[in-house]
């Protein structure tokens, strides 16, 4: 009756590893917004999130097992899958309620999305592994926070769904968003995966916690507690706490205000999620005019925060002479069914601006028809069109980057049987200028919805010269999810790069002005007809990040592969 030979056998050991790797999942998903705004505290988790799986990866148990490779990378494989799933849930939904998708087809997007980006979890516990078994245990430690970017970087420009990157998780932290401007997110994933290795070093001196879960012996888990402080090395664990205690400080300290120069007005106009029919001669005036008042009442009230975060409403005082009429007019992406080419819309826009003396961004649909061979044909374009003040039309910017499987249908030979589960499968074409406009003599960078997630794409329109950002988003398509909130943080964190102000306007919210610092300093609340007049500033210096990019996660990737070709190359060590 040898029971503990077959309980630490190889699939006891397997068994450990899974546990351990859902842990790291579970752990990594509370370091972002789940169902709303992210309060400063929970970006701690993320300091121990990546702990049991590099303890799972490192711990001399998995090491002295026989396919220790391929079970590593089995493991950070499973950790990858269930972390995409918990942290993008929402696709279920958009899919399901929102694009019309069976639900057995909604819930095979959602599964399939992660199986594809969860390789990136594997490939990352595979190199540690290798690195251990090859070089040994400290060049695998100190690799491992250069290792995350680079596969972040891969992911980025490989499946280009760059979405939560680690480093977001301490959009909250004053101190570490200060690596942004030079390094981006990448930056701030090597500061918090060293962090998490501090606390893996500590935790490989301690034989107890691998014999607990590899045994199973929960019950006897009580009894062997005090014995746990005597085995820890105390040293590297005060190095942890005291190094990720130090930095998390920057979660409550408070960044300097900006200052501001001028005043928006961003309309939300929450029209939900369906397409308007476009019958002929149909020019929607109806909303048009309703619209168009909402942007002449310039003195509204608003929150100083994040929304659901800060619940204090603040009533300017609207009798004042002193008001400022707003600079800039701004109308989200929304399902509505402006042209740009229409003349009573290029009229409508145009009065408007010459009645409020501003600038007007507005989204919508542009279509463009040309020869090809020989024969006449279209593209559409989710556009946002630009007038001057003196309701001249200056001219419009085209999305660059689709969201695939609602914009467009990636590979269509692959995917035809796509088209016929996603009812609300776009047929645009992309864009391919970063163009910034000229509103009362300074520059406006804007980007539509989705592409605010690609952090070395953005920062070209302040490269070439846009003073602030205007991002336009139809958020309405995400419901009452985590995914808004998590849009919100990926655009503070563009604001933090580029050291510009962002005036984010969204169908349905979270409408929101942000600071260079990332900080929000005025919002409306969600799921209303409102608009928010915010005041903003603009910015003419280029940070360092914004001049090159992701050269530091580019670096990472050198080392990275130069490590794995050395490890490739050389056997284990004796």
């Amino acid at each position: 009756m040898n029971q503990p030979n077959t309980q630490t056998g190889p699939t006891a050991s397997w068994y450990a590893q899974a546990i351990l790797a859902l842990l790291t999942s579970v752990l990594l998903d509370l370091c972002f917004p789940l169902a709303g705004p992210m309060p400063a505290w929970q970006g701690a988790i993320a300091w121990i999130a990546l702990v049991p799986l590099l303890f799972a990866t490192l711990r001399p148990r998995a090491f002295a097992q026989r396919r220790y490779l391929r079970n590593t990378a089995l493991t950070g494989y499973l950790s990858g899958i269930v972390w995409y799933v918990l942290n993008s849930y929402w696709i279920y939904r958009t899919m399901n309620f929102y694009a019309g998708v069976p639900p057995w087809g909604a819930a095979g997007i959602l599964v399939l999305y992660s199986l594809v980006l969860g390789l990136y979890f594997g490939l990352f516990a595979w190199a540690v592994a290798l690195i251990h078994k090859r070089l040994g245990l400290i060049p695998a430690l100190c690799l491992a926070p250069i290792l995350w970017p680079a596969v972040e970087i891969l992911a980025y420009h490989l499946t280009r769904v760059p979405w939560d990157q680690l480093g977001y998780a301490q959009v909250d932290n004053f101190w570490l968003t200060r690596i942004a401007p030079w390094a981006g997110t990448y930056g701030i994933a090597t500061v918090i995966v060293t962090g998490n290795v501090l606390f893996t070093i500590a935790l490989l001196k301690v034989g107890w916690p691998t014999q607990a879960l590899q045994g199973f012996e929960w019950g006897r888990i009580s009894s062997k507690l005090p014995k746990i402080s005597a085995r820890i090395s105390l040293g590297w664990l005060a190095a942890a706490i005291l190094f990720c205690g130090i930095l998390q400080i920057g979660s409550w300290t408070p960044p300097p205000k900006a200052p501001t120069s001028a005043t928006a007005l961003l309309l939300q106009v929450d029209l939900g999620t369906q397409n308007i029919p476009r019958t002929p001669g149909y020019t929607w005036q109806g909303d048009m005019a309703r619209f168009s008042a909402a942007s002449m009442q310039d003195c509204r009230p608003y929150l100083p925060g994040i929304p659901n975060l800060v619940h204090k409403t603040i009533h300017p005082n609207c009798t004042a002479a002193s008001s400022p009429d707003p600079d800039v007019i701004v109308w989200p992406e929304a399902p509505s069914p402006w042209l740009d080419e229409d003349p009573s819309f290029r009229a409508d826009m145009g009065t408007l601006a010459k009645t409020t003396h501003a600038g007007i961004i507005a989204g919508d649909v542009a279509e463009q028809y040309f020869l090809r061979n020989g024969k006449p044909a279209s593209a559409i374009y989710n556009s946002a069109s630009v007038f001057a003040a003196n309701g001249k039309y200056i001219g419009r910017y085209d999305k660059i980057h689709l969201v695939p499987f609602g914009e467009y249908l990636p590979y269509p030979k692959l995917f035809f049987w796509a088209g016929a589960l996603v009812d609300q499968v776009g047929q645009f074409t992309h864009g391919w200028r970063y163009l910034t406009f000229p509103i009362h003599q300074h520059r406006y960078g804007i980007f539509i919805c989705y592409e605010s997630v690609f952090s070395n794409e953005v920062r070209i329109f302040a490269k070439n010269g846009a003073q602030v950002f205007v991002n336009i988003s139809d958020d309405a398509w995400y419901g009452n999810t985590s995914a808004p909130w998590q849009h919100l943080n990926m655009a503070r964190m563009r604001a933090i790069e580029n050291h510009r102000w962002i005036l984010l306007d969204t169908n349905n919210g979270i409408t929101s002005a942000i600071d260079p610092q990332g900080r929000v300093t005025q919002s409306v609340p969600r799921n209303k007809f409102t608009a928010l007049v915010a005041r903003y500033g603009f910015e003419k210096n280029l940070t360092f990040y914004t001049r090159y990019g992701d050269i530091y996660a580019f670096t990472c990737a050198a080392i990275s592969l130069a490590a794995l070709a050395l490890a490739i190359t050389r056997r284990q060590p004796a």
